[in-house]
């Protein structure tokens, strides 16, 4: 026999980033616990809304299955005393087993006898282990949590009703002083309180009372309200799915609606109409079928069709000031020029241990300059760069800035075309703050791209030399996500740079600079922080472990050589033969590595002609290793496998002869240091 059960958490309204989030955990932990309960499930459904995190489970075994295992006490010696009668600890263990001294038997374990006894653990019925969820439940997190009450318990909102139904019965438990039962709770304007029969009549019965509690459900049915008043009215939509999520989990019962704003409004930048409307109001915006942004907007209801015209005016009236102080912003804003903005930024503070923001452009600046003279800028180009560094915070200061942060980098760019700046420089001062989320936008543009790798590592640098570092999850000024949006940018752009040893030369960049700090100090420690997000970014292309690990245990400072590294290596580890290449050479790396030498190879010293061979192929390879693609040079260094097999079969390294032996250890470090392009190769794991 099998059942339902319905499990919901009834709360005040949660902020709509976190509902997606928190159902799919509240799944993944009953999942968990119904795994460690050993009570078979067949399927869970979720259902989420802004009030309310609820689980539908099917297929629910009846009780948990019974269970003979066998048990490890203590050690005989310990069981009995010196007369051989049983003591307080073996006793103590048969009662806590639920058996006698009477069950047990001694077995040995690694020479000695220890105490075992078998026992029989009747499964509980489902409903008992259903009582203990309230500890699945309140171990949740979120992003921001509360207290309320007297209570000392925190999560994401008031815990309001709990419902707990094993089919038509209640599975009786409680939260604080919440006890879970059959009732649950409609739309909190047009629903009402009411008790449900049994678990399978959930949704249906939400339904008639105003709520769609099936988040999927609910986003086809936003999807296609907002679908019908564009084709009714002739738009093109703005897709935007992020805006799409987040208002589904605002609403319970979802009416969707067109309103209307003044024409003259549409003189503003697209950028701040969309914020406007998008941002600051959740409204979604239509264009016409040139492409053009209309004088409309379609907005979503908690609610249904009643005074629903009442509804439109008020979000319209709503509207009108935001886009009347984003006019009054935009017009103000153009009254003062680009170096007045600039000038504005010596009493705009980067952050108080560190310097002001202008402080932070000139370092930028001077680190963009050497960046662009490693990749070979034209003059042309670092004039550009030059320019771009000195205005590109510039929008900080603006009034339009001030009221809509969001627009930073955007204004900034459509002001410095306003202002005649050079379209490549007003581009680069937006595309520097690229990318802003894990997986987002990268620049496109070279001096776009370059300022934005110099301005992230000054923040680095920065940071770090007044030992603001980021710790564990800690990480307040996102310095984690800005380190990876450069190895991102580099490895967009193919960008070779030294930048793992670079923090030397950028202290020397920027030292004629005030304010004068450490620029270099905890310079290891920010190698490995750059380290540490190259090993990320391969983690999730999937790299095995080893992979990674060989890869970024090196001495060679290219980021984007240490990436391509590590997918070279990943490519080639299933080739047929790959494990005896790679051995042979890792014997010679592990060879090198506990043996140092200074002398050069001395052929007048070779005893046995697989000396002299090993000694022209690496000879042959080591001139022309820098000019070699990574997959040529490592196709022949695996080539040399033969050859090393018949070295070491002929030849002991340690041998009597000193200078013999130093003759062969020099030999094996000619060869270690070819494979230095690829990290360390002994590092692999090959099978």
């Amino acid at each position: 026999m099998t059942h339902t059960y319905l499990l919901e958490v009834g709360v005040e309204e949660m902020p709509a980033h976190v509902v997606t989030k928190s159902i799919a955990q509240l799944h993944q932990r009953v999942a968990a616990f119904l795994k460690e309960e050993r009570i078979d499930f067949a399927e869970i459904h979720e259902f989420a809304t802004p009030r309310r995190l609820a689980l539908l489970i099917s297929g629910l075994a009846d009780k948990q299955p019974d269970v003979d295992e066998e048990v490890k006490g203590p050690a005989k010696r310990i069981a009995l005393d010196k007369d051989g009668n049983w003591t307080k600890a073996a006793q103590g263990f048969t009662r806590g087993q639920g058996v006698s001294v009477d069950d047990i038997e001694f077995r040995p374990i690694k020479g000695e006898e220890y105490v075992f006894v078998n026992k029989h653990v009747a499964g509980q019925p489902v409903a008992t282990v259903l009582t203990k969820l309230p500890g699945v439940i309140t171990a949740m997190n979120f992003p921001t949590l509360m207290k309320w009450g007297r209570h000392s318990l925190q999560f994401i909102r008031p815990i309001r009703w709990l419902v707990s139904l094993l089919d038509d019965q209640v599975v009786p438990f409680s939260i604080l002083d919440v006890t879970a039962g059959r009732t649950t709770r409609g739309h909190r304007f047009l629903g009402h309180e009411f008790d449900l029969k049994q678990a399978t009549d959930y949704e249906a019965a939400l339904k008639d009372d105003f709520v769609i509690a099936d988040q999927a459900k609910r986003k086809a049915l936003i999807q296609e309200q907002i679908r019908t008043l564009v084709e009714d009215n002739d738009w093109v939509l703005d897709e935007d799915l992020t805006l799409l999520e987040e208002v589904n989990n605002l609403v319970e019962w979802p009416t969707a609606f067109a309103g209307a704003f003044d024409e003259k409004y549409l003189v503003l930048p697209e950028a701040v109409l969309i914020t406007s409307m998008r941002d600051n109001q959740r409204f979604f915006c239509v264009r016409d079928h040139q492409g053009k942004l209309l004088p409309h907007f379609i907005s979503v209801r908690n609610g249904n069709q009643d005074h629903l015209e009442n509804v439109i005016k008020g979000n319209e009236r709503v509207l009108v000031p935001r886009l009347e102080d984003a006019k009054f912003f935009y017009e103000e804003d153009q009254k003062l020029t680009v170096d007045q903005y600039v000038a504005r930024l010596a009493k705009v503070s980067f952050h108080d241990q560190i310097s002001s923001m202008a402080a932070k452009m000139a370092r930028t600046g001077a680190i963009a300059q050497v960046l662009g003279q490693e990749l070979g800028f034209s003059t042309a180009e670092l004039a550009d760069l030059r320019r771009a560094s000195e205005i590109y915070k510039f929008d900080l200061t603006t009034q339009m800035v001030g009221e809509f942060a969001e627009l930073q980098g955007i204004m900034g760019e459509i002001y410095a075309n306003l202002a005649g700046e050079k379209p490549a420089v007003a581009a680069a001062v937006r595309e520097h703050y690229l990318p802003i989320a894990a997986e987002g936008e990268l620049p496109t543009s070279k001096l776009g791209a370059l300022l934005a790798v110099a301005d992230k590592l000054d923040s680095i640098y920065s940071f770090f030399a007044v030992d603001l570092i980021p710790s564990g999850s800690n990480d307040p000024y996102a310095l984690r996500r800005q380190a990876a949006g450069i190895i991102r940018i580099l490895a967009a752009q193919d960008w070779h740079l030294p930048l793992l040893a670079f923090q030397e030369t950028a202290a020397k960049a920027v030292a004629p600079l005030k304010p004068a700090f450490d620029y270099q100090k905890n310079a290891n420690l920010v190698k490995d922080f750059l380290l540490d997000r190259i090993k990320q970014a391969l983690s999730e292309d999937r790299l095995r472990h080893d992979v990674i690990d060989a890869a970024t245990t090196t001495t060679v400072a290219d980021p984007v050589a240490v990436l391509a590294a590590a997918k070279l290596l990943a490519s080639h580890q299933d080739d047929a033969g790959f494990k005896d290449q790679v051995e042979a050479l890792t014997r010679v790396i592990r060879i090198a590595a506990k043996q140092e030498v200074v002398a050069a190879v001395d052929p007048a010293r070779f005893v046995n002609p697989s000396e002299d061979q090993l000694y022209q192929a690496v000879s042959a390879l080591a001139p022309q290793a820098d000019q070699l693609s990574l997959e040529e040079l490592f196709t022949k260094l695996l080539a040399l496998a033969p050859v090393i097999t018949s070295y070491f079969e002929e030849n002991m390294i340690m041998d009597k002869d000193e200078a013999v032996k130093n003759n062969r250890l020099a030999q094996m470090h000619q060869l270690a240091a070819l494979t230095a392009r690829f990290g360390d190769l002994d590092q692999l794991i090959v099978k």
